[in-house]
């Protein structure tokens, strides 16, 4: 699609949105791997201006779920009532009639994302604090029922084992443990997950996490499962110390979780991203310091379960 009908597209969105205002520009937001996310700034009647976030969920969300935007949508009312800090839902585009495919609008959110943090320590302790907010919110009146079961969603990728494993990222080892043992016990309440809890979905402004985005992943389940995923992603981009200092100052903070079968979860997720990193195209240098690390984590879960 050429820009000029994209803009034309995104102008009709902004009026069904708005019937006064009007599309005064558009620019892509980098970063995005699962969705399209465009940025307009659109001009109201009375000359103020406001940007928003335009997401369009992909062809393999969108097959997975055909009601991802709705879901988002009504996730993000939820968390934003709740006082989490999240984008604004502004407008749900279900139809397909406006933008080619099923879309929502959303708060513009001043910041970005910061794998380089100055003051790592407190970087951490937010991630930390931050993720535990999520996980304490009060869901005994909170509709659910649209979002997955977090243990089906491992359980079809775990008896899902493909004919060619990866043993670069040591795919057999960690089927093997987890099959062994699945389905893993859970001993902690349910909860919402992120589920894709990981510093390129978290927005800073002047050294504060001031957004958790991209919620497409979301899911209901044992908290843990958030916490693994954070873990890797975290020794990933910053090493063993500072996942180590996350894996504190959560339990810190969540006292009544019980963290036993963590190393099972760090094993979900390594298996997880077993799928992912082969695709995001690093350059050699990085990717083989990212299977260095997975390896250590998978090696420390399994040892834990021996």
């Amino acid at each position: 699609m050429n820009q000029s009908m994209e803009n034309k597209m995104l102008a009709r969105l902004v009026h069904r949105k708005d019937p006064q205002s009007k599309l005064l520009r558009t620019w892509e937001l980098k970063g995005g791997v699962s969705a399209q996310v465009t940025a307009l700034e659109p001009e109201c009647p009375n000359g103020q201006k406001k940007k928003m976030v335009v997401r369009r969920h992909g062809e393999t969300d969108m097959k997975r779920n055909p009601h991802i935007a709705a879901d988002e949508y009504k996730l993000l009312k939820m968390l934003q009532s709740a006082g989490l800090p999240v984008p604004k839902p502004y407008y749900l585009e279900p139809s397909g009639e406006v933008i080619s495919t099923p879309c929502i609008v959303i708060e513009f959110i001043e910041g970005k994302t910061e794998f380089k943090p100055t003051h790592l320590d407190d970087y951490i302790l937010q991630l930390a604090t931050n993720l535990a907010k999520i996980h304490s919110l009060d869901c005994s009146n909170i509709d659910r029922s649209f979002l997955p079961d977090q243990e089906g969603v491992y359980t079809k990728m775990i008896t899902n084992r493909p004919a060619i494993l990866d043993e670069l990222l040591n795919e057999g080892r960690i089927r093997d443990a987890i099959e062994s043992a699945w389905p893993v016990t859970q001993r902690n309440p349910s909860v919402i997950l992120h589920g894709d809890y990981w510093p390129g979905n978290l927005l800073w402004r002047n050294g504060q996490l001031v957004a958790v985005i991209d919620w497409e992943d979301a899911a209901v389940g044992d908290p843990l499962a958030d916490v693994a995923n954070t873990r890797l992603e975290i020794l990933w981009h910053f090493g063993i110390q500072a996942m180590n200092e996350f894996t504190y100052q959560y339990q810190s903070i969540m006292r009544t979780i019980d963290f036993a079968k963590l190393p099972y979860w760090d094993l979900c997720a390594a298996l997880r991203l077993v799928f992912k990193l082969s695709t995001w195209g690093l350059d050699e240098k990085t990717l083989n310091t990212m299977r260095e690390r997975h390896q250590l984590l998978v090696n420390q879960a399994i040892e834990k379960i021996s």
